[in-house]
Order: C-alpha cells, then structure tokens, then sequence
C-alpha cells in the first residue's frame, strides 16, 4: 500500500532554473508548474516574508501567460503560503512573534492528533522509511537539507491520518511556519540539532511500539520546545 504524500515540492528548486514554455501545456498543467516553482521558492527562502509577488514578473521570468499565474496563487493561497488583496497583489505574509506563538500551540494541539490517526496504519515499510529519514537528518546536512528532511520526517508520519482535511490544516501550519523555523535554525546553530535528533528518536521509537500516549507526549513536547526556544529570539521575527 502506498502512502499518501501530504508533502510539498522538494526546496531544491533554484531561482535560475530554465525559463518554462506553456506553448504545448494546458493551463491547468501549467498553472501547477508555476506553483511548484513559487512554493519552492517560498519554502527555500528566495522569496521571504513580506516580498509582493507580480503577477507580470512571474509571467515573464517563466514564460508563461498571467491567466495560468493567477491560478498558481490561488493554489498557493489556498496553502497557506501567501496571502492576495485586492488591489494589492500577492505577498508572502510576515509574522509578528505572537502570531507564531499561536500558530505553535495550534500545531501542538492538531499535529498530535495526525499522528494518532496515522500510527495504526503505519506498516513496517513506512516506519523502516522514516527511520531512514531521520539518519540521513543525523548526517550533518546544511539548513536547507535539514529542513527539507525535518519536514519529510513529521509529514511521513501523519501520512496514514485519513482525514484530508487535517492533513491539509496540518501541511498550512507548516507553510505558515516554514520562515521562523529557518531562521531559528541560523540563529540557534547546528549545536543544538542533538535535541532534535533525541524527540525524533524518542517519537519513532513510539510509533514502532505502537504507544499512542508517548507518541503524542513526544511529539507535542518537541513542538512545544521550539515554540519557547522561538521566543527568546525576537531578532527572528523583524519586520522587512
């Protein structure tokens, strides 16, 4: 049995890449190409919170119409990973330190229940993968590998929740968390991913006991600690 992808594009896609040509694709395949790009552009970094995102820009830089553009920031809307006004356009949204703070305890109260749903169905194959996962965390990757696997890692593990809907308010929480998380990570430094790597090992270690209770406790505790170590670094949540 196959497991259900709840993650999002790969961040490895580069500012550069070739220019895409929608003279041979229909607008919805085309619109869906030009969301992959944004996303992982958004999720890499390349465009951080606050940066307005033009329509007509897009369109030029990737070679396509403004019709397929507006569809792929509809789709990136509705993710969580931008917001569009009227007479405004799309921009990326910037946080203050209390806005995180909630979407924290959000994400400490839902991710948990994902996971309880997930876990029963999880086979030895998934867990075997998720294990893999977290070793090549454990190989000292840089920030953006990391983080890439970091989210692979918890995505895996709610990937059997049968509730598309809390897998998709679960894939938004992280979307809208993806800046914060990164820029901890540059400020707290690579000495601090043991404690990582320990509540990952902790939360597998549940999952393959089949331990709801622990599983859950690990789990929220390992959202609850970056939530208050994300607090005594208000440099993170300067405005642009």
């Amino acid at each position: 049995m196959a497991r259900r992808s709840t993650t999002t594009p790969s961040c490895s896609t580069e500012v550069g890449e070739p220019e895409m040509s929608t003279t041979t694709s229909s607008p919805t395949a085309a619109s869906q190409r030009i969301a992959d790009h944004l996303r992982a552009q958004i999720l890499g970094g390349e465009i951080g919170p606050g940066e307005r995102i033009r329509q007509e820009e897009v369109a030029e830089r990737l070679g396509a119409s403004r019709l397929p553009v507006r569809e792929a920031l509809r789709v990136l809307a509705a993710e969580g990973l931008i917001t569009v006004e009227p007479n405004k356009g799309a921009r990326v949204p910037a946080l203050d330190m209390d806005e995180v703070e909630t979407l924290y305890q959000m994400r400490e109260r839902i991710e948990p229940l994902a996971l309880i749903e997930s876990m029963p169905l999880l086979s030895d194959d998934d867990l075997a993968s998720i294990a893999q996962i977290q070793q090549r965390i454990e190989d000292h990757v840089d920030v953006r590998e990391f983080l890439a696997l970091d989210r692979e890692f918890h995505l895996a593990t709610y990937s059997r929740c049968a509730s598309e809907q809390l897998l998709g308010t679960v894939t938004q929480l992280w979307n809208a968390t993806q800046h914060y998380r990164r820029a901890f990570m540059l400020v707290s430094g690579a000495g601090r991913r043991w404690i990582v790597n320990a509540e990952h090992g902790l939360i597998i270690d549940a999952l393959q006991r089949r331990d709801g209770v622990d599983a859950e406790r690990y789990l929220s505790g390992h959202i609850r600690r970056t939530r208050k170590e994300l607090g005594a670094h208000p440099e993170v949540f300067a405005r642009p």
